[in-house]
């Protein structure tokens, strides 16, 4: 005879969920001062020129912390949506097109966003 507590023990139905949990923490917690110094960037560079805009870009200290906050924000925005995919839709069939369709929307957007923050740091 088997409790409901002992059907609920371990990690989850999928075996997952801690480490799903774990990263979505490490990548909020990431994104704090990264965010801090995409703001700062946008802000700094308000009323500037192009080619002041292209010369702080072309710094690789400026274009590798950008490319952390692309790959962070976009890494925590997959997950985020993935829970919500998850946990709201009831259709297995839905579930897995839309689970599909954030994980391509995710590259996608991660590569657009890498391709234009490299572009500004060679072209200076």
């Amino acid at each position: 005879m088997r409790t409901p507590l002992s059907k609920v023990r371990g990690l989850g139905s999928a075996k997952d969920g801690t480490g799903h949990f774990w990263h979505q923490r490490l990548t909020s917690l990431a994104n704090i001062p990264l965010v801090v110094f995409f703001v700062w960037q946008l802000v700094s560079l308000n009323g500037e020129t192009y080619s002041a805009v292209i010369d702080r870009m072309s710094s690789p200290l400026v274009s590798a912390v950008m490319l952390l906050v692309v790959i962070s924000g976009i890494y925590h925005m997959k997950l985020g949506m993935q829970v919500i995919i998850e946990d709201y839709i009831h259709g297995e069939t839905s579930k897995l097109f839309l689970l599909i369709c954030n994980t391509f929307f995710s590259i996608a957007v991660g590569v657009i966003c890498a391709i234009a923050i490299l572009k500004l740091c060679f072209v200076g």
